[in-house]
């Protein structure tokens, strides 16, 4: 499946949102219960009550894992702990799913493509479909309570909700008069779907087609990577060479070990490379695999990981040093945040390239060891490579603290939890301030302590 050309980087709405968005209202769990239920003139009516027996053999959990071995041994410990508390409160064993045990189609981790399973294998004997994170941590008792206000046979999608402040490109603009009306789940605080739900989204699926071919999606441990081991390839152009390489070399660029700047210009004013491909106004494929076959085949034999940014994007090196920790390089490793293309229809995941791409040596020498190439230099380059990896059988591995947007674009809450890595985008922002408030080292190791507190503890 090749590529679309792109205008820009408008991207649509998740597409299991935009099923929920049209099927029902969003209701609040975890702290915001009690608020929203006084919010409510006809929440008795619709079925909230202390009465509704739950018990944990009604509820089915997900864990929504990752194949890589690091994501994996996370989920398998979240299912553990999940197991224990079960039998401290002497209840029946719970049925706990890791998703890349579930299923090994691309696009699973929508969830979409496991509806119609979990509806015929669930639909007897369980009430709730409870999804989290591998690093949600989850209080049992509480979620019972939880879940207990809600009567399992109508229909509920719970969670923590966000919603924008203003209309924002990650979201397509949505409701761009009032996008507060627009309310999603926190994913990493975990959300449920009541048994009727599931079955309902599940015919619709089968009746309607999704309207987005995109799908946006839905920590550190360890001695952190030397620098020397992580090269850094900024891709820019001429005409950027005085506004923005300025603006890298007075935030991140000092961070790095290794740094190279990657232009259709030699400027030794800068300086840099000259890869001798024609810059183009998208996509730029060619001078990103131009980017990887230098990298493999030209003096940086020693060096693990690459990293290919943007040269408006910001980022924190020693942060990512952090995270690297928790990889094997000597397995195919392809990380960032993960988007999807056409997964509704054999398509493919793929890192987006504004937040930054890391690749591991061995997934760039399986890369270029097959014949999968740019069709042209300015194809979509992320979009080639996620589709190039998806042939290959070598799996995105996704990391949330990657960003494609500015702050300005996320919801605070949802910030709130992380120790981003990276954001995208100069465009009407103080990219220097931007950088200095939520990136520099100066403030990571407060943010680290602070967020360790209480990581995910939402339920």
């Amino acid at each position: 499946m090749r590529p679309p050309a792109r205008r820009g980087r408008r991207l649509a709405l998740p597409a299991l949102l935009s099923l929920l968005t049209c099927s029902l209202a969003f209701a609040l769990v975890s702290k915001d219960v009690k608020k929203e239920v006084k919010q409510s003139k006809n929440l008795e009516k619709s079925g909230i009550s202390e009465k509704n027996d739950v018990d944990l053999k009604g509820i089915a959990f997900v864990i929504q894992s990752q194949s890589n071995s690091f994501h994996a041994k996370k989920a398998e410990q979240l299912k553990q702990s999940i197991l224990k508390q079960a039998a401290d409160l002497t209840q029946e064993v719970p049925r706990v799913l890791l998703l890349h045990q579930l299923a090994q189609q691309e696009g699973a981790w929508t969830i979409l493509p496991l509806l119609p399973h979990f509806s015929v294998t669930y639909s007897r004997n369980s009430s709730w479909i409870f999804f989290c994170e591998e690093e949600t941590r989850i209080q049992i008792p509480q979620l019972l309570q939880a879940l207990r206000r809600y009567d399992p046979s109508k229909e509920w999608f719970l969670g923590k909700a966000l919603h924008d402040e203003e209309s924002t490109i990650i979201h397509h603009y949505a409701f761009s008069e009032n996008p507060t009306v627009f309310k999603y789940p926190d994913f990493a605080a975990g959300w449920a779907l009541s048994i009727p739900l599931v079955n309902k989204l599940t015919k619709r699926l089968k009746s309607e087609s999704l309207k987005s071919d995109f799908t946006i999606d839905l920590k550190y441990e360890g001695n952190p990577v030397k620098k020397k081991d992580i090269f850094v390839a900024v891709k820019t152009c001429k005409k950027f060479h005085g506004d923005r390489i300025p603006i890298v070399k007075q935030t991140w660029a000092g961070q790095a070990g290794h740094i190279e700047y990657y232009s259709d210009y030699a400027d030794s004013s800068v300086p840099t490379v000259d890869l001798g491909i024609p810059n183009t106004e998208r996509g730029h494929c060619g001078k990103t695999f131009a980017i990887l076959e230098r990298f493999l085949n030209h003096s940086y034999d020693k060096i693990a990981w690459l990293v290919i940014v943007d040269d408006d994007t910001l980022i924190s090196i020693s942060r990512l040093q952090h995270l690297l920790s928790c990889y094997d390089a000597s397995e195919p490793v392809f990380l960032g945040e993960r988007y999807g293309y056409g997964l509704g229809t054999g398509g493919y995941s793929y890192v987006t390239g504004g937040g930054g791409m890391v690749f591991s040596r061995e997934a760039i020498r399986r890369l270029l060891a097959s014949k999968c190439r740019c069709y042209s230099n300015d194809a979509p380059d992320d979009m080639v490579l996620g589709m190039c990896f998806s042939g290959l059988g070598v799996p995105v591995t996704h990391s949330p603290l990657f960003h494609q947007a500015r702050p300005v674009d996320y919801p605070k809450d949802y910030l709130s939890h992380q120790v981003p890595i990276s954001f995208h985008k100069h465009w009407n922002i103080d990219p220097v301030k931007v950088y200095f408030t939520w990136l520099a080292p100066s403030e990571e190791d407060r943010a680290r302590q602070e967020t360790r507190k209480g990581f995910k503890e939402e339920l």
